[in-house]
């Protein structure tokens, strides 16, 4: 059997519903050895999942396309998939709390499942239309991803703050970090994923000018992705300025990253503008 790019990515889906399972077992057991496993998963997963990107980087060239993995739906799901594992690796590592993982793994193993099984979303590798053939594609796709992976890590750590509530003992929601460690991570992975969603926005206002004449236009997703960044920015402001803290941060982590899932999804589907290729 021939292995290609699609292959390795479908098999990486269920590296990652594995991780996610095996996370949420070392959350309810709190055996070492287990939490161990999950991570070896995970970074098996993400590897995996680079050797598909790489992979069908290389077929792109063969078909004599030539470009970076990154221009449909189906691409900038495995994307983000592989971008939102980077940071919770990067946030386990630091931490060196894997609890976090029966959190975090759960999104990337849905883009990964949507990407991989949905039959709305082609995997096959097609020319870029013209709008897309720019050296800014890369530049817009990452940065904007970024900030996209960084905030669902931040919905997670949300999630977590109000499941922990006032519980101070032993038990489930003993063993999740405790509300200060929380309300600081979703602080820092906002802030990270706010000035990454800044760049995105800019350097998609300089390749709109550059592929259509004008740096906005008012299309939907770019619309949408001012109305996310003003989420964002509204708990930052309210943060530093208003001092908020805790659970009004939580539940605003949840309310940008549902914005994000809008832009990213509702507007391919439900509304057509400039954007539109995007569902292609």
């Amino acid at each position: 059997m021939q292995i290609n790019s699609s292959y390795l990515l479908s098999l990486t889906t269920f590296f990652y519903l594995g991780a996610a399972a095996v996370y949420l077992l070392y959350w309810i057991f709190r055996l070492h050895k287990i939490g161990i496993l999950a991570t070896i998963i995970t970074v098996s997963g993400f590897l995996l999942e680079t050797a598909g990107i790489a992979l069908r980087w290389k077929e792109s060239y063969a078909l004599g396309y030539g470009h970076a993995p990154l221009s449909n739906l189906y691409e900038s799901l495995i994307f983000f998939s592989w971008v939102t594992i980077l940071v919770y690796l990067f946030v386990e590592y630091k931490t060196r709390n894997r609890v976090i993982g029966a959190f975090a793994t759960p999104f990337a193993c849905l883009a990964m499942a949507y990407a991989s099984f949905s039959p709305n979303v082609q995997d096959t590798i097609q020319p870029l239309i013209p709008a897309l053939q720019s050296n800014w594609l890369i530049a817009h796709v990452i940065t904007c991803f970024l900030g996209y992976a960084s905030f669902a890590v931040a919905c997670g750590f949300g999630i977590m703050y109000l499941i922990k509530g006032d519980s101070k003992g032993g038990g489930l929601l003993g063993s999740l970090p405790s509300k200060k460690v929380l309300d600081e991570l979703m602080h820092q992975t906002i802030i990270f994923g706010f000035l990454w969603l800044t760049v995105g926005i800019i350097t998609g206002a300089v390749w709109a000018n550059q592929a259509w004449g004008t740096y906005w236009s008012w299309d939907p997703k770019e619309t949408w992705s001012l109305i996310t960044w003003f989420v964002y920015a509204t708990a930052l402001h309210a943060r530093f300025v208003r001092g908020w803290a805790g659970k009004k941060i939580a539940y605003l982590s949840i309310i940008g990253f549902i914005s994000v899932i809008f832009t990213y999804f509702g507007v391919n589907f439900l509304l057509s503008g400039l954007h539109s290729y995007g569902s292609s």
